[in-house]
């Protein structure tokens, strides 16, 4: 008589991902110089990048640790990433050769080993400004950064101070945020938009970056990728919004977008100038985006103004979920749910950004190897 026992989800998810993590071979996509060394990723920001720290917040309503989510995971199983798969963060560490996945630091299953070759700090629902995080009730910029001091105490212990520093020193950063302060508390919500005109709201988004970077650059970061803020107004929900009965792209909010991406463009070559050691790098994830939203059918996707997931108009987190309709297939779809994209736009964009972006981080490396100092722009 056979006798079949039912796991625990969580349990049979980390079996699963373990499985996975054994079979799997570390080739990377990308070739790196034989003096270049990026031995980890670690990543801030939003729902975007977030492998799953808010699953076990059962106050934010930004979490998605459940089905549909994940369907095309390995295993199908959803871990509280805001997709249909793999998101950015994991196909990041993948192209590099570092691992498949890029674990969340909150995973109560995670193990002691994955600390030296990156975790990921992102929450869903959080932004530049504290008002998106504690009306998203998710972890805000200062609740990460409290995250990555605890990370380097842990790592500390693990690998020693000598290791540690080298890894902080080589390792590749993330930063991404603003899509969620621009799309929902100033214009969404108009919460800041009563208070602000959209210039000074930048700038007070700029400044809480700012002081984010120099507070990583003084743990030790120095080669930090900062992402710019996507078209939101091609977004699905966005368009539904504000967008009209024919649900157009929101003009308004893309031009926003556009301004406060050429302030932070600037803002970080200045701090460029201001730490020479390190190198923050600004990518351009707006025009490449767009791109595949405006000439999607280039691209080999049939529908790009709406997401698989139900009417793909409004459903997101809770209103996607087991009992909502799914599109037939969604490598037909540039978007997901109506706020993110599918892993296929995912794949498409990154690997590309990390080809483009990487020889500045490259070009770093080879003058300090040289003992010079070089210009570059942000």
């Amino acid at each position: 008589m056979l006798v079949y026992m039912k796991l625990p989800s969580s349990l049979l998810q980390h079996l699963l991902l373990l499985l996975s993590v054994v079979v799997w071979e570390t080739i990377a996509v990308l070739q790196l110089p034989p003096n270049v060394s990026v031995p980890a990723v670690l990543v801030f920001g939003d729902s975007v990048m977030d492998t799953g720290n808010n699953n076990n917040n059962f106050i934010t309503e930004a979490r998605c640790n459940f089905p549909p989510y994940g369907k095309d995971f390995p295993g199908g199983v959803p871990t509280g990433r805001f997709g249909n798969g793999k998101v950015p963060s994991d196909i990041i560490v993948d192209e590099l050769g570092i691992k498949e996945f890029l674990p969340a630091y909150l995973d109560p299953n995670l193990q002691p080993e994955e600390l030296a070759t990156g975790v990921c700090f992102a929450s869903g629902g959080a932004g530049y400004d504290p008002l998106t995080s504690q009306t998203a009730a998710c972890i805000s910029l200062s609740g990460q950064l409290d995250l990555f001091k605890e990370y380097i105490g842990k790592l500390r212990g693990l690998v020693g101070e000598e290791r540690t520093q080298f890894i902080l020193a080589n390792s590749l950063f993330i930063v991404e945020f603003g899509t969620n302060d621009i799309s929902n508390t100033y214009f969404l919500s108009r919460i800041r938009e009563l208070q602000y005109d959209f210039p000074s709201y930048a700038d007070i988004l700029l400044n809480s970056a700012s002081n984010f970077l120099k507070e990583i650059y003084g743990l030790g970061a120095r080669r930090i990728a900062v992402f710019n803020v996507p078209p939101i107004g091609c977004l699905p929900s966005q368009r539904t919004a504000a967008g009209g009965i024919q649900r157009n792209i929101v003009v308004k909010y893309n031009d926003a977008v556009q301004f406060f991406n050429a302030k932070l463009s600037m803002q970080l070559h200045s701090l460029n100038l201001n730490f020479p050691d390190s190198r923050i790098v600004y990518i351009d994830i707006y025009t490449p985006l767009l791109d595949i939203i405006l000439n999607y059918q280039k691209y080999g996707y049939k529908v790009g103004e709406r997401g698989c997931c139900g009417t793909g108009k409004i459903e997101v987190t809770a209103l996607c979920n087991r009992f909502t309709p799914l599109c037939s297939n969604d490598l037909e779809y540039v978007f997901w749910d109506s706020f993110h994209p599918t892993e296929s736009v995912y794949k498409k964009l990154i690997g590309p950004i990390l080809s483009k972006y990487l020889r500045d981080f490259i070009r770093r490396a080879a003058c300090d190897e040289a003992g010079l100092w070089c210009h570059m722009d942000a």
